[in-house]
């Protein structure tokens, strides 16, 4: 058997080898390693798949979100609602700005913000929701934005983990995750479903006022060079980057799929056993979805109810097999986001789920004699 890891990028890169190394020796060649042909090819094929007016590549996914909230013109003291369980740059951003982050618990079975707490925690100084569509599927939109028109709040998407999934709105219209709200952010770290070999971002928008002012924000506020309009940033995709991306887009369905077939058989392997709790999805089918594309499975996470989540973790890493708990530690615990505003009572979810939470390898070299081991171990572990 293989060596099981939780990512193997080396693995994938195997299938898009010729094509990466001939576009980075071309670069090496022309020099053109900011702004370059790549990008801007890139640029265009994102928004092609996305089916979004506007894409503006950046340097990682922490600024995209941040450019995000400065392109919207918040101000210092505006409030930021977005959920507790997640990863800290959601929050870090909002912190960094001098916004006031307003953190809310999130829904038990998709591990999603929770609608009804957004709604509970809107003051008059709230001025934006920025839903976190975590491990791969999408935050309940429909919802969502139905609550920000109410109150006239703006909608930022947090897309780092789900790029190519589907929402089916209520009318059966379907959306690619990040193109729903008023702008959006993703991230391309290499562990993504669409990652890159280093860091990059972009940001999403169908709205062409907000989408000129962030691509002067990217690019230290010019649009005309050593002219600056507005404040900015030095936040670029570069074109090393930007060509590994343009190679994987293609394969990005292909890429999820894989991963889809990967979470079906887990859950095949997995299911009826007392102790766990299956990744949901969004159309009903207890985590085995190989049929539609509302989850892409950036990561398959499991609830272990016995008490034993981290004897779990240690006995998986004890036979090598590598895992994840995405997050042992809520955001309104950590200490640089402490505020006596929070309330215990308020986070029962994301208190619960920091204990019974654990990520299985998940990526798009899975094969069925890795999975079977995996889940062998699992299953004999919460047995006893």
């Amino acid at each position: 058997m293989k060596k099981i890891q939780m990512v193997d990028l080396k693995g994938q890169y195997e299938g898009i080898k010729t094509e990466v190394n001939n576009s980075i020796s071309e670069i090496l060649n022309s020099s053109a390693f900011i702004n370059g042909p790549h990008v801007h090819a890139f640029q265009k094929e994102l928004e092609d798949y996305l089916g979004v007016k506007h894409v503006i590549p950046c340097a990682n996914g922490t600024d995209a979100l941040q450019i995000c909230m400065m392109g919207l013109g918040l101000q210092p003291g505006d409030e930021v609602i977005t959920a507790d369980f997640t990863f800290a740059a959601t929050v870090e951003v909002i912190a960094l700005l001098n916004l006031t982050p307003v953190l809310v618990d999130v829904e038990p079975d998709t591990f999603n913000i929770d609608v009804k707490a957004i709604e509970k925690a809107i003051t008059p100084r709230t001025k934006a929701i920025v839903p976190v569509h975590l491990f791969g599927q999408c935050a309940d939109m429909d919802a969502i934005m139905e609550l920000a028109k109410k109150h006239n709040l703006y909608v930022i998407e947090d897309n780092a983990q789900a790029i190519g999934a589907t929402y089916t709105s209520k009318d059966g219209t379907k959306q690619k995750a990040g193109t729903m709200g008023h702008v959006a952010s993703t991230s391309f770290f290499p562990s993504k479903n669409l990652g890159c070999y280093g860091d990059g971002g972009a940001i999403f928008t169908n709205d062409d006022d907000l989408a000129h002012t962030i691509r002067g924000m990217v690019n230290h506020g010019m649009y005309k060079r050593y002219y600056h309009d507005v404040v900015g940033v030095n936040s670029r995709l570069d074109s090393i980057q930007a060509a590994v991306l343009r190679a994987k887009l293609p394969k990005l369905d292909s890429y999820n799929k894989k991963r889809r077939e990967a979470a079906k058989k887990y859950s095949e392997a997995l299911k009826g056993q007392a102790n766990i709790i299956l990744p949901k999805t969004t159309n009903d089918c207890d985590g085995i979805c190989d049929t539609c594309d509302c989850h892409v499975f950036h990561q398959y996470t499991l609830r272990i109810l016995n008490g034993k989540r981290d004897a779990l973790v240690e006995h998986l890493n004890a036979n090598d097999v590598p895992c994840g708990v995405y997050y042992p530690v809520p955001l309104h615990k950590q200490k640089a986001y402490l505020d006596e505003r929070y309330k215990e009572e308020d986070f029962g979810v994301t208190n619960q789920l920091i204990n019974e939470v654990i990520s299985l390898p998940m990526h798009t070299e899975l094969d069925d004699e890795q999975i079977q081991h995996i889940t062998n171990l699992v299953i004999n572990f919460v047995k006893e």
